[in-house]
């Protein structure tokens, strides 16, 4: 099973392809994406990439964390689990006032 990896501190101008063609030269990718903000369409300047097994994606965070790429040192660790978003807003931040 391939081993997600997360990846920060992205260049703006990085796409999915150049993100995949960075990490190929490590091992094989099973997917690269980078973040877009929804309103925009613009990186959020991080994203993911699986490597195929767990030992390419050990070799990718040794070889790749704190690389330079197109000016920027890229930040490359195992991704977390999502925990999913919950949002919470006190009445406060809605508006309301308590008055007692």
């Amino acid at each position: 099973m391939g081993k997600r990896l997360y990846v920060g501190n992205l260049p703006y101008a990085v796409n999915d392809e150049r993100l995949l063609e960075i990490f190929s030269e490590v091992g094989t990718v099973s997917s690269a994406q980078v973040i877009l903000d929804r309103n925009t369409g613009r990186s959020k300047g991080f994203g993911f990439v699986e490597m195929s097994t767990e030992e390419e994606a050990q070799a990718a965070i040794e070889k790749l964390n704190q690389q330079e790429i197109d000016g920027r040192n890229i930040v490359v660790n195992e991704a977390r689990p999502s925990t999913g978003r919950t949002r919470s807003f006190s009445d406060r931040s809605r508006g309301f006032r308590s008055y007692r």
